[in-house]
């Protein structure tokens, strides 16, 4: 994330805690003078107060700790400095509180006009500039009085995160204020500029705060203009990223055992996914170029997109402005040189559409590369990133550092360009049409709802001159907002590297449809710079209050961000929406979470609500590390079957594959093997339960139930059966033989290894893993249908089947995170099951003549 003070904030947002005036853009317009609404500024960093000023050139200097509070001291130190916040906060909150007063004050006159026979303003139009702002004070003024006490009489008992709780917990006020921003500025500016009273009014009622704090000694400058509406009514907005940021220094400065850090962390994330949805909601910052004819344009939207061109991927830096869309290219330029853009196209809005005007058109075949090359080049930049910690450390490893780093945003960038598959297009009016692949449905639904928003105006169709054209090229790297491809090696070391682990979500209900429709959510997370849909409820039929939860078990790979998505299923085929070609179902909302290592690494459950387009989505989540999760615990357990030793299991049942294994193997290859996603998808974790407790107690039932279940849950037990195994199916004894083995560069001495490493498993582990390999080999034979190749199986069951012991991964390996686990353990475990997937033991024919191995009984 950017600092504070490079962020677009930094247009909108006087710091000074002293002062009540703005720099010239607080009244929220741009350079042009059209009305804005800001950003809301997420970025962690020290608290308004302990913020050093910015230099000259606008950067921010260091700011130096008081003295005798040297950073990182004792507990003491760090409570003397909780304390150092939370005063300059308290000082900063009364004046806030006084800026909310004066916001009020030239209401209770207006209002006492509204009745009479000569109104300044009519009570509509009052109300809708002062919308909410006598809540928020209310809520300040609470927070104020019972925060100041707790500042006079401090010591280490002092507990205030209780009182940052409520106030977070009230933020639904904010959003309202939110969206009603707008809409209060541009009253309150008309009103101004058509009242003169309105405009005597606030300005003597200005003028009385003034002399009021001046009586009571508070500092404010009386050469710059006097208060007024649109002044301070950017006020509230400021205030929500100023608490934000004070909760993420008083976290710093909390001991983990205080009481107060679970209540600070609770109010950090709620504020956190406020900021983020009200981000999500409200309009980009425009900055405006200027044509040669004196017309104003202003940049809405860009990003990085990967564009089908002469059946080939090129990575485009697209452009969204007012009036129309820039497909631009990255010029090579000399080394010291400014990067410059190259225009490849453009469209103006008032000639795109997404519908091709003549329904035979032909559209670009979409080539997608095997899911094998993809997983492969994962495997790659994770074996880098250990490389770069790992020479980081060595002595004089900073050169090869730089040229990991350089091989490694090659191998990212060729994952960003080969990775997307869902298809973009758009047309003009005069018949050409351009097609985008993303990697996400979220993405594709915000550049269309960017583009709808802005045909909505009267949009006049420009064709502009080469001369226009290149001063407008030329002032895309000015005007950007992402300045480079979303790749880890773009990123400072010291930034968050993301979760890796198991991410549970409870996806609970949802509020706030209008109409009864058949809803379902889906849910996506960031990994490799794109993100990948990982899990779907189930449909729920007819309903304006979808009741789900369902519980989902979500595998993150660098993971920073949830996305939900809810949908309407549409079943009749004479209403269903054609996009891009496709038959797709209706996105009614979307948002998104951070994935907050503080907030989520946790044991217990975090309850949260996401808005999306005014519906609330209401989710749990937790986070377990990889390392935890794949940890494999010694049983003494006997009865049932998981976490059961598998000897023990198929003796019982005088069986040489447990009848677990059979049976859902059985399912899946009955009516799941079609299924797009089988075994990747995340089955329900509820039914998940429900199915190991069936298995567990051996009920009669378990036939019916396999049946009526989920097909995706039926697949989660059986992996879920081989990942509680005591021991993994391959063995711990066998283990480093299987890694020395796969390591062979001899294709004849490997397959000899395998091949005696395979016999030497017991009986059941052999058969057991036979008979998978035979299932898996099948559900691969339908890859153009469910698009699981033999790669992408062998990556989710590779590290269930093989895994070392708890002795093997702590013995003399230097391996020191979670990604480096994932980076030397699981490389190796997928290469050992795609190998025999690949290379059969034995005629798959033969095993199924073998009418022995099949029956239940010896």
């Amino acid at each position: 994330k950017s600092q504070l003070s490079s962020h677009p904030l930094s247009l909108y947002f006087n710091y000074n805690t002293d002062g009540y005036e703005g720099d010239g853009t607080e009244d929220g317009k741009s350079q042009d003078g059209s009305e804005t609404l800001p950003y809301i500024d997420e970025s962690p960093t020290m608290s308004p107060q302990l913020c050093a000023p910015q230099g000259p050139d606008g950067e921010a200097v260091s700011p130096t700790p008081p003295e005798g509070l040297p950073p990182g001291g004792d507990i003491e130190k760090g409570l003397e400095m909780k304390k150092l916040v939370l005063s300059g906060f308290l000082a900063s909150e009364e004046i806030y509180i006084n800026q909310l007063e004066a916001l009020l004050l030239p209401m209770r006159p207006l209002k006492a006009t509204a009745t009479t026979s000569q109104p300044v303003l009519t009570i509509q139009q009052i109300e809708t500039i002062f919308y909410k702002i006598q809540d928020i004070f209310e809520i300040h003024k609470e927070f104020y009085d019972a925060l100041l006490p707790s500042i006079q009489q401090w010591d280490e008992k002092v507990t205030v995160g209780h009182l940052f709780q409520k106030l977070a917990s009230q933020l639904g006020v904010y959003k309202a204020f939110v969206d009603n921003y707008k809409v209060a500025l541009e009253t309150a500016e008309k009103c101004s500029q058509a009242n003169i009273q309105f405009q005597k009014i606030s300005e003597v009622n200005s003028f009385s705060m003034i002399q009021r704090l001046k009586k009571e000694k508070k500092k404010c400058e009386t050469t710059r203009p006097l208060f007024s509406p649109t002044a301070l009514l950017y006020k509230p907005i400021d205030r929500v990223t100023r608490s934000t940021l004070v909760l993420h220094d008083l976290l710093k400065h909390t001991p983990k055992d205080h009481p107060d850090f679970p209540l600070l962390q609770d109010a950090l994330r709620i504020s956190q996914n406020f900021l983020s949805s009200i981000n999500e909601e409200i309009d980009p910052r425009r900055t405006a170029v200027t044509t040669p004819k004196g017309e104003a344009r202003q940049l809405v939207k860009d990003g990085f997109l990967v564009e089908v061109s002469e059946s080939s991927r090129k990575l485009r830096h697209v452009f969204l402005f007012t009036d129309l869309l820039l497909c631009a290219k990255m010029k090579k330029t000399a080394v010291g040189r400014h990067q410059q853009y190259e225009c490849k196209w453009y469209i103006p809005l008032a000639d795109l559409t997404f519908q091709t005007l003549d329904d035979s058109d032909s559209c670009p075949s979409i080539q997608v590369l095997p899911e094998h090359e993809i997983e492969e080049m994962k495997i790659k930049i994770s074996v880098l990133k250990s490389e770069i910690q790992k020479e980081k450390k060595a002595p004089k490893g900073q050169s090869r550092v730089e040229r990991l780093r350089k091989k490694m945003n090659e191998q990212e960038s060729w994952l960003l360009l080969h990775s997307p598959t869902i298809p973009f297009r758009i047309h003009n009016k005069h018949g050409k049409s351009y097609l985008f692949l993303l990697s996400s449905d979220y993405e594709r639904s915000e550049w269309r709802e960017s583009i709808q928003k802005l045909q909505k105006k009267d949009l006049q169709a420009c064709v502009l001159s080469s001369v226009e054209l290149q001063v407008l090229t030329s002032s895309c790297f000015k005007l950007r907002t992402v300045h480079n491809i979303p790749v880890t090696s773009n990123k400072d070391d010291e930034e968050t590297p993301g979760l890796y682990g198991f991410l549970h979500v409870i996806v609970h209900s949802a509020k706030g449809f209008k109409e009864s429709a058949n809803l379902y959510c889906t849910l996506e997370v960031d990994s490799y710079g794109y993100f990948v849909s990982k899990a779907k409820t189930r449909v729920f039929r007819d309903t304006t209050e979808p009741q789900w939860n369902e519980e989902f078990e979500i595998e993150l790979e660098g993971s920073q961000y949830l996305r939900i998505l809810c949908y309407e299923k549409c079943y009749d085929k004479s209403m269903l929406n054609k996009d891009d070609n496709e038959i797709v179902d209706k996105i009614m909302g979307k948002g998104q979470v951070q994935l907050d290592p503080q907030t989520v690494q946790s044991k217990n459950w975090h309850m949260d609500v996401i808005e999306m387009n005014g519906i609330k989505v209401e989710f749990s989540m937790k986070f377990t590390s990889r390392d935890l999760s794949l940890k494999r615990t010694p049983s003494k357990k006997q009865s049932g079957v998981f976490g059961v030793k598998i000897n023990v299991v198929t003796k019982r049942e005088r069986s040489k594959v447990p009848y677990i294994v059979r049976q859902c193997i059985e399912e899946v290859e009955k009516r799941g093997i079609d299924e797009v996603g089988i075994y990747r998808i995340s089955g329900v974790a509820t039914d998940i339960q429900a199915l190991k407790l069936a298995f567990d107690t051996n009920t009669k039932d378990i036939l019916v139930m396999l049946s009526d279940m989920d097909i995706n849950a039926i697949a989660g037990t059986l992996k879920l059966y081989f990942r509680e195994l005591p021991e993994p199916l391959l063995t711990d004894r066998l283990y480093p033989a299987f890694m020395e083995g796969i390591a062979l560069s001899d294709p004849a001495a490997k397959e000899n290894c395998m091949m005696h490493l395979l016999r030497s498993l017991p009986d059941p582990n052999l058969m057991t893993f036979l008979t998978l390999l035979e299932h898996l080999k099948r559900v691969a034979d339908k890859e153009p249908v469910n698009k699981m190749s033999l790669h992408n199986l062998a990556t989710v069951f590779g590290p269930t089947l093989l895994r070392p012991s708890e002795s093997e991964n702590t013995k003399g390996q230097h391996i020191t995170s979670a990604s480096d686990i994932w980076s030397h353990d699981v490389m190796a475990q997928v290469q050992v099951l795609l190998y025999y997937l690949q290379h059969p033991p034995i005629s798959f024919a033969e095993l199924k003549r073998n009418t022995l191995y099949f029956s239940t009984d010896v």
